[in-house]
């Protein structure tokens, strides 16, 4: 005589099929730049590091996903996205409703400002009098450039770099009067570095939603619910366990994921 299993049972051995397929089997590949410190940068040897890279790790290990890695271009970031290319982004992109309109977002991982830089000698008061006629460099296709040509593109000749080491280079050599871009990764990535010495934030800290949108998350092309959920529980989860704390102490000293 042949035993019929419950429906209730059967349903719950179906559901842990399921999800053992979409968690521990689930390779996820990773969009990032590599090329933005100290969030993504590749070190001497050529391998990914930074705060986004470690912060992904946890993500994964958490989500119980198998993820690997692949370097693109910033400004090419979301169209290999949606060309398949990798399955999200965590390269330190900003919430924006412009952006929302091609892809979804998980929940911010963290939040910071935007400064101006100039060099310490230099006598540059940011209002539109002091900035007429100076010359700023950004990143393309940041929130920053968006910003700075909303903003000042009637004040300030606007250069505009395929990276933001580009920008800080030309810094260097005077062919910038400003720098513009997120106040940690100027710090960092600039300031604190021996090319960068004689250089100094001016101005106020920008934040404004409207360009800076809601905190940096994981984009995810649209209808991939499920993709984003686990992201966004995984976020949660290192939150409340001590993992994010520990990564974020290893690369700051203050809490960058913001209000």
């Amino acid at each position: 005589m042949k035993r019929i299993l419950p429906i209730a049972l059967l349903l719950t051995l179906c559901l842990l099929l399921a999800a053992t397929a979409a968690g521990a089997n689930q390779v996820v590949r990773i969009g990032t730049e590599g090329a933005y410190p100290p969030f993504n940068f590749t070190d001497k040897d050529g391998n990914l590091q930074g705060f986004d890279i470690d912060i992904a790790k946890a993500l994964c290990a958490a989500a119980e996903m198998e993820c690997t890695f692949v370097t693109q271009a910033w400004d090419g970031m979301i169209p290999a996205l949606l060309a398949r290319k990798y399955d999200a982004i965590i390269a330190s992109m900003s919430i924006t409703e412009e952006r929302k309109r091609r892809v979804d977002f998980t929940k911010k991982y963290y939040q910071t400002p935007a400064r101006f830089v100039k060099h310490k000698e230099r006598d540059i008061e940011i209002n539109p009098e002091g900035l007429k006629g100076k010359t700023v460099g950004v990143q393309r296709a940041t929130v920053s450039a968006n910003f700075i040509n909303d903003n000042f593109k009637d004040i300030l000749n606007i250069r505009s770099y395929a990276t933001q080491e580009e920008a800080n280079m030309d810094m260097v050599s005077g062919r910038l009067d400003l720098l513009f871009a997120d106040a940690v990764v100027l710090l960092d990535g600039f300031l604190n570095t021996d090319p960068g010495k004689d250089f100094t934030f001016v101005g106020p800290s920008y934040s404004d939603e409207k360009w800076f949108g809601e905190g940096i998350g994981i984009a995810i092309r649209k209808g991939e619910d499920d993709l984003r959920e686990a992201f966004n529980a995984a976020i949660a989860r290192i939150r409340a366990d001590g993992t994010y704390q520990k990564i974020n102490d290893r690369y700051f000293d203050f809490d960058v994921y913001g209000d």
